[in-house]
């Protein structure tokens, strides 16, 4: 049989783990803070490369005549 802890132990314990606990959600709130830096970056870079693409596309496409067609 093994001895069951002490309520001295356990809270011991449990405050180890609530610290551990502590370091990973700082750790994963740095690292989501870094990647949404990312991809904002990433985003306004889209949105510029959207807007060349729009602007090259609008001066490149021919005149389309706004003419009846022939069998009207």
């Amino acid at each position: 049989m093994s001895a069951r802890p002490t309520p001295e132990e356990r809270i011991t314990e449990l405050e180890i783990r609530v610290t551990e606990q502590e370091k990973v959600i700082e750790d994963l709130s740095v690292q989501l803070a870094e990647q949404w830096k990312v991809v904002d970056a990433s985003r306004r870079k889209l949105d510029a490369l959207v807007k060349r693409f729009l602007t090259v596309e609008a001066a490149v496409q021919p005149e389309i005549p706004v003419d009846k067609p022939p069998h009207w």
